[in-house]
């Protein structure tokens, strides 16, 4: 399949932090081609990663495009910088990630862009870090989300400092968290493990996965027992696969597929 889908660069100035990041935005082929509005997945990179992943690592390097083409579907992917964990970090002004995609990037694509514009037509999802970071904002900010998944998802951020590599991420997490890096209590204060009652609160569906070789995979069972203990409705599944773009390359069509029929439905109840 050739892929007709357009790539842009959108520049987002951040009040918040005071300083403009890039969002990477694939625009499906039908966009061009109509004057309706479309639907937008926000998607977010993970840990060590910048906006562009999507684009330039999944083996296939077509698929975010073919995906916005098939499912008419606007995909966003902002800037979360290195170790934001998309919060917003209680000791640096500089690392506002909460603030800069719930406030300022959803409100420059609405503006810039042909979208629906209400939580109806907005869903979110992203890998590991963004994983987390997915979670997290619309646990956060229900008004703004009809729908959330993560793949591999970091969502227990305290479970880095049992890491051989430990240190060298402390070391990258201290602009995020400052002095308190190794302590557990602020982890957990942050950590989507510990948000099922707003989870449950907001019934957004939820689509949740990890890949059964992945360093990750244990605190993603306990996210499901906990979610099932507490009756939050949600798809949870695990495959073969480890922490890999191949994983996620394989991971990202169940996540838009389970989208799609959501923004459907909101569409078809909307025309109504």
């Amino acid at each position: 399949m050739s892929y007709a889908a357009k790539v842009d660069t959108l520049e987002v100035s951040s009040a918040a932090m005071n300083k403009t990041y890039k969002a990477a935005i694939v625009l499906p082929n039908s966009y061009a081609k109509s004057k309706t509005t479309f639907p937008v997945m926000y998607l977010l990179h993970g840990a060590y990663g910048h906006f562009g992943d999507w684009l330039k690592n999944t083996p296939n390097k077509e698929l975010v495009k073919n995906l916005a083409d098939q499912y008419n579907l606007i995909i966003v992917m902002p800037e979360g910088e290195t170790f934001s964990f998309y919060i917003d970090s209680p000791v640096n002004t500089g690392s506002q990630f909460e603030t800069f995609v719930t406030k300022e990037v959803i409100q420059k694509v609405d503006k810039t862009y042909r979208t629906i514009a209400n939580k109806n037509g907005r869903v979110i999802t992203g890998l590991s870090m963004g994983g987390h970071g997915a979670l997290y904002l619309s646990a956060r900010n229900p008004d703004l989300f009809c729908a959330a998944g993560s793949m591999s998802g970091a969502v227990d951020m305290s479970g880095m400092l049992n890491r051989d590599s430990a240190a060298q991420v402390l070391k990258l997490i201290e602009p995020v968290f400052g002095d308190k890096s190794n302590d557990i209590k602020m982890y957990e204060q942050h950590a989507v493990l510990n948000m099922i009652d707003k989870m449950k609160a907001n019934r957004l569906p939820l689509i949740i996965d990890c890949g059964v070789d992945d360093f990750l995979i244990e605190p993603n069972r306990e996210l499901h027992r906990r979610l099932l203990y507490n009756k939050v409705e949600h798809d949870y599944t695990e495959r073969p696969g480890a922490h890999t773009w191949e994983y996620w390359e394989n991971s990202l069509p169940y996540h838009v597929l389970f989208f799609s029929k959501i923004l459907l439905k909101n569409q078809e109840v909307a025309k109504k």
